[in-house]
């Protein structure tokens, strides 16, 4: 019998055995003692891994998009301008998610697998005059990291409140949210966070909560409405159990353990980690010839890599080969290319062995579906990069 294939796509990833053993335990009372002392926990460890000891954390059943959703309904008014910095995806989405409740919307876009330069994000800024941005710290379609220090700047430079969609970035990126500047962090649970799919998950500093608490208008989404989860994260802080909707007891449970053992491994071992990683499974594509989808390694993020295949007419028998030789990947996302490249993700608690294993049965599906190229030289590439960090 065949292992468990070894799952490297941009999320969900593989989960740590305690975070999964947190959601096989039997589920308790969402206001049981120790449960309350696990999410007020978990609480606390959010703003360390997201450095913003005065930012609000909020912990709520949903995906991703959720995440999105809850920055877009409660810092938004109709009429916000509201400029997307766009890489990708991920970008258009946030676009259109932002103009739902009607905030009047423009994009700063470059070229697929570049990103926009900072003199053209200023630039925009100055001629459009948004309250708000957005910014795709890592747009999965792309494999493309943005510079968001150097936007941040630029957002406090012109009083600008700046929202950090980190779902594929969080714990697995450099972020300071008080040191660079950033109003608020997005994430969901599946990716770097390395909990299974279910939670989203923000933190809002202290100039997002004060754009929302200054609104004059409701909230026009029910479900995501800080006014009803405040109380809830407050009540959970101080110890107290709450309701307003009921929580994913054991995701929240499987949360604490892995920000738990964020914690414990330390924020910038962890970012170097994923750097070594990351440039490990680069050097290994370099080295087999395949080129990649950011168009420099300043552009390239450190959570995934987005390959383009040497045949695309053979695109789907190689990651078919890789499957069967116990690796998952992804296929492309981005619309003007996605047939063209595929995605490896190597984030949460992936090590080196993980991507020698991927590294290898991209060779085999190479050397089947007649690629030249010398068998050995990608997995070499690889191990030789890690050895040398």
């Amino acid at each position: 019998m065949k292992k468990q294939s070894l799952l490297m796509i941009p999320g969900p990833i593989a989960f740590d055995r305690d975070v999964l053993a947190e959601m096989g335990a039997p589920t308790r009372s969402h206001v049981a003692p120790d449960f309350i002392e696990e999410f007020g926990q978990a609480i606390e460890r959010m703003r360390k891994v997201f450095k913003s000891p005065d930012g609000q954390p909020f912990i709520v059943a949903g995906s991703g998009t959720l995440a999105m959703d809850l920055a877009g309904a409660n810092l938004v008014e109709a009429g916000d301008r509201v400029l997307v910095v766009n890489t990708g995806y991920f970008g258009d989405r946030f676009g259109k998610l932002l103009e739902r409740y009607g905030a009047v919307v423009e994009h700063v876009k470059a070229e697929v697998g570049s990103r926009p330069s900072l003199q053209a994000i200023e630039e925009k800024i100055i001629k459009f005059k948004p309250v708000m941005m957005t910014v795709t710290h890592v747009d999965t379609s792309t494999g493309v990291i943005t510079d968001a220090k150097g936007i941040a700047a630029l957002a406090r430079k012109h009083d600008v409140i700046m929202i950090l969609d980190g779902v594929c970035s969080v714990a697995g990126e450099e972020i300071d949210m008080v040191g660079d500047g950033i109003d608020l962090v997005l994430t969901a649970s599946q990716k770097a966070v390395g909990v299974p799919p279910g939670l989203a998950l923000l933190v809002a500093g202290p100039r997002a909560m004060a754009k929302f608490n200054n609104r004059k208008s409701p909230v026009p989404n029910f479900y995501a409405d800080w006014a009803n989860w405040l109380p809830i994260m407050q009540a959970y802080e101080n110890r107290k159990g709450a309701y307003f909707g009921t929580p994913a007891v054991n995701l929240v449970s499987a949360l604490n353990v892995s920000l738990k053992q964020i914690l414990e491994e330390g924020l910038d071992e962890r970012m170097q980690r994923h750097v070594i990683i990351s440039q490990s499974c680069k050097k290994a594509l370099t080295a087999l010839g395949l080129k990649q989808v950011p168009v420099s390694t300043e552009f390239a993020a450190h959570t995934m890599s987005a390959p383009y295949y040497p045949d695309p007419a053979r695109s789907g028998e190689l990651l078919k080969i890789m499957k069967e030789e116990g690796v998952v990947t992804a296929g492309g996302l981005h619309a003007q290319i996605k047939d063209l490249y595929f995605r490896i993700g190597h984030m949460g608690f992936v090590d080196i062995g993980d991507v020698l294993k991927t590294i290898a049965a991209l060779e085999t599906a190479l050397y089947k579906t007649g690629y030249n190229f010398e068998p050995g030289t990608g997995v070499a590439a690889a191990l030789k990069e890690y050895l040398m960090d």
